[in-house]
């Protein structure tokens, strides 16, 4: 069976709170789902909420219709006469995702209609889109609720609207109530009373079920499950585009899916820079730590036969696999470090950085893979890292109503360089002076991917801060610094980047 995925990152997402995607985002977000991630289609926003909502819909309506791919956008609409409808036209969409009610509570309460009045109503509508050729699909919002309340009503609403041009309906877990096996049974309740229509679910978090409940539908026999990347939405959030992927393509063999698992991380990273809204690093298939084994006796086992591997492998998802260092770390786990690098220990020396690696994580110390040169040089007081490349001052101002500078001096195998900048901050300035010192050597820096500060809880004002840097030049790799001032420590990640790719 050909199961759609419909991702609704840019309407139901945008409903998370602070999060605001720009009409250029918005775009951008919508082709990398169509084109890189192959999802079957996405929802884009809602009709009448703002200028901007009506600007990233014509751009990406007009992107989409030189694709001929304009049947795979859609708005959200509702019951409001002519008026959302008009909007879409205007926006060059052509398919409407109508928003009806679908429990008899919601209608009584919010719209203050009868049920004979909201069929009139919805007929309308559905009257005004086919005359301006705009396809049309239903949500019955809070379908969960109407099912176990007030099903006469939900049922005589499909069955009635059956009778209309609609090409598919929407089963909204809007407040997410349902238990996995109440998804199954309301669903198999709804396709075994209209054999003749398609349905989509569309599951929302609040019990932490959405996934569960979007497997449960599928197993029902579903059309099609709506999605948010990284589980964006309101309240808790809706169904993981990732997580409902992969929980598809390895628990759910009846249901065919298009999308591409190789893409599923670059596009969360993606959403991730333009909602700021952090991804939680123990998320399933996009987190940064779910492909890390942490404890040392995991790394022995997967050298010895992958013991502690399941289906999820990382190269599915575009990813590798990596071996935390910390206070559980074994001999096996600083080894498969230590081969990412390229160097080699004997015994001795193995278990004396084994030991200095657990004394660190014992004080909550992040290590990276990058760290272990300098760990071993210091533990071993050996030349492993050869630091061709020692900041020798910085001077750095930041003044109120004035820009920040920096005056950086560097020294690179005993010769010293000098240069001076501006930035939009005191680390922008340093990097920025940095540059040109780089650019007189015609030498390029790796790209800034990510920068993460921590402060212990309840830390005083001298506590120490930790930065870990992320820089990508033909790879992908960390550095991190640790000062009582939070540019200094993003100042010794940086000198500890610079030295790595020199030596390489």
């Amino acid at each position: 069976m050909k199961l759609e995925i419909m991702d609704t990152t840019l309407r139901d997402g945008e409903q998370t709170p602070g999060v605001a995607f720009a009409e250029s985002e918005k775009l951008n977000i919508a082709k990398m789902l169509l084109e890189e991630v192959k999802v079957d289609r996405v929802e884009i926003g809602s009709a009448r909420i703002s200028n901007g909502e009506m600007g990233a819909a014509r751009r990406i309506s007009s992107w989409a219709r030189q694709r001929n791919c304009l049947d795979r956008i859609e708005v959200l609409g509702f019951v409001d006469g002519t008026k959302s409808v008009d909007w879409l036209v205007e926006a060059g969409i052509k398919r409407l995702n109508l928003l009806c009610k679908g429990s008899l509570k919601h209608l009584t309460y919010q719209l203050k209609k009868t049920p004979e009045q909201h069929l009139e109503d919805i007929r309308f509508v559905l009257s005004y889109a086919r005359k301006n050729g705009i396809r049309v699909n239903v949500y019955l919002e809070d379908w969960s609720n109407g099912m176990k309340n007030s099903k006469d009503y939900l049922f005589m609403l499909i069955s009635e609207l059956s009778k209309e041009d609609i090409d598919r309906f929407m089963l909204p877990d809007t407040l997410g109530i349902l238990t996995p096996m109440e998804t199954y049974d309301f669903c198999r309740e709804m396709i075994s009373a209209f054999p003749g229509l398609k349905f989509d679910f569309h599951a929302h978090n609040d019990y932490d079920l959405a996934v569960a409940n979007t497997l449960m539908a599928v197993k029902a026999g579903v059309n099609g499950v709506h999605t948010t990347v990284n589980g964006l939405g309101e309240r808790t959030g809706n169904a993981p585009l990732a997580s409902v992927v992969g929980v598809i393509n390895d628990h759910a063999k009846e249901a065919e899916i298009g999308v591409r698992e190789e893409g599923l991380y670059k596009i969360s990273k993606i959403v991730e820079a333009f909602s700021g809204v952090r991804i939680p690093v123990n998320k399933p298939i996009v987190g940064e730590h779910v492909f890390t084994q942490t404890c040392g006796v995991h790394a022995d086992g997967d050298k010895k036969g992958n013991l502690y591997f399941n289906d999820l492998i990382p190269e599915r998802f575009g990813r590798t696999r990596k071996y935390a260092l910390g206070k559980t770390s074994g001999r096996a786990s600083v080894l498969k470090n230590l081969e990412e690098l390229g160097m080699e220990l004997d015994s001795e020396s193995l278990a004396k950085v084994t030991e200095r690696i657990v004394a660190l994580g014992d004080r909550k110390e992040t290590i990276t893979t990058e760290d272990l040169p300098y760990i071993i040089s210091d533990v071993l007081g050996s030349k492993h890292i050869n630091e061709k490349i020692k900041v020798r001052n910085y001077y750095i101002c930041h003044a109120y109503h004035l820009t920040p500078v920096a005056a950086l001096c560097l020294e690179i195998d005993g010769q010293l360089y000098e240069e001076t900048a501006t930035g939009d901050g005191q680390y922008d300035a340093f990097m920025k002076a940095l540059g040109k010192i780089y650019e007189r050597l015609g030498k390029k820096l790796p790209e800034l991917k990510d920068y993460v500060v921590t402060i212990p809880p309840g830390g005083q004002t001298n506590a120490l801060v930790e930065t870990v840097i992320t820089w990508q030049n033909d790879r992908e790799f960390k550095t991190r610094g640790l000062d009582s001032d939070q540019t200094g420590s993003a100042i010794k990640a940086t000198v500890k980047m610079l030295n790595i790719i020199e030596k390489e």
